[in-house]
């Protein structure tokens, strides 16, 4: 297939795209670039890039593609928190909009990166299936919900939405997210000695690898439509769900020297659920995830290592994607609608 991902220059963007390719598939990036320079080691293989603004694109930008890996977000709580009405903006019409942009060019398969930060609140330790409700506590959850609720409604006979509700990613990527519990956990240990915790540990989240991810956006990209057309998936794997202070535990372990601490004043997240991710792969043979998060703590420990990073380097903003979101800003880069205003 042709095919475009959103964000191919970030996190996700950085194991997609070479995945993609090693199928393939020909792919096509969009990306405005806020993390263009934000590596950890050599970047990946680039592939034709259209440099563009979510908020810009036209049918004109999706002419000729079968499918469209959207991926491309204001990506994690603190940035959604720093201006709410900009998630908003970015997560949840501009997505709608290329949306719109690529039914209306005749793509036929639209792959949407959610979350399951929508999950937010879970009132038991049940895990929440597809069919459970929502109670999301952050404006980048929120933001997820209203893409989700509206993309469904352009689903025709035509054109298919999926929605992959990714669970807490973790793993290296060449642009590698330092803001993420199991990278940041991971480095603290190795780096500092400190598995240093900024809550009580006491909720619950599941955690996928990032290769995990794309495997399920690659396997349901070329899964047959009637397994797909309008369909909601929990990505991840049902017995990696975790207590967080657990993961501290396993960092611990894995990293030798290192023990947990708590920051002062630590208290309960409101984050809290388990999820079943049973139905993505009853549904949908061609995904099979290989990661548990042992392993992946183990792959970073060993891509630190090799790429010599250092604490000030995990803590600036090339691996802290807020930082990097003010420092653009601070240096009169990016305005305060988050638009380019010098390259």
């Amino acid at each position: 297939m042709r095919v475009l991902v959103t964000g191919h220059h970030g996190y996700l963007g950085g194991v997609l795209t070479p995945m993609l390719r090693a199928a393939g598939h020909d792919v096509t990036g969009l990306d405005t670039d806020y993390y263009l320079d934000c590596l950890l080691g050599p970047p990946p293989p680039d592939v034709p890039t259209i440099r563009l603004d979510l908020r810009d694109v036209g049918p004109e930008h999706l002419a000729g593609f079968d499918a469209v890996c959207h991926l491309a977000a204001l990506c994690n709580d603190p940035i959604g928190n720093l201006n709410p009405e900009l998630t908003y903006e970015i997560n949840h019409r501009a997505t709608l909009r290329l949306a719109r942009a690529a039914k209306a060019a005749g793509v036929t398969r639209f792959l949407f990166s959610s979350s399951c930060s929508l999950y937010g609140a879970g009132t038991d330790d049940r895990p929440l299936d597809e069919e459970a409700g929502f109670a999301p506590v952050t404006p980048y959850g929120e933001s997820k919900i209203r893409a989700e609720q509206d993309l469904a409604g352009l689903a025709d006979d035509d054109f298919s939405p999926v929605f992959l509700r990714n669970a807490t990613a973790y793993g290296f990527s060449p642009r590698l997210r330092g803001d993420l519990v199991v990278n940041d956990l991971t480095a603290h240990a190795l780096l500092t000695g400190e598995v240093r915790l900024l809550s009580d540990g006491s909720a619950w989240r599941p955690l996928v690898h990032a290769e995990d991810i794309c495997a399920a956006f690659l396997a349901l990209l070329e899964a047959p439509r009637e397994q797909v057309h309008g369909q909601a998936y929990n990505i991840g794997v049902s017995t990696e769900n975790y207590l967080i202070r657990d993961v501290a535990e396993l960092v611990a372990e894995v990293v030798p020297g290192s023990r947990v601490t708590f920051a002062g004043g630590a208290s309960p997240d409101a984050r809290n659920y388990r999820v079943s991710c049973d139905l993505v792969t009853a549904r949908v043979p061609g995904f099979r995830p290989r990661w548990t998060v042992r392993k992946g703590i183990e792959e970073l420990v060993e891509a630190y290592q090799r790429h010599g990073l250092t604490i000030e380097a995990f803590r600036s903003e090339r691996h802290q994607r807020l930082r990097q979101i003010r420092a653009l800003t601070d240096a009169g880069r990016l305005d305060t609608e988050l638009r380019w205003s010098t390259r």
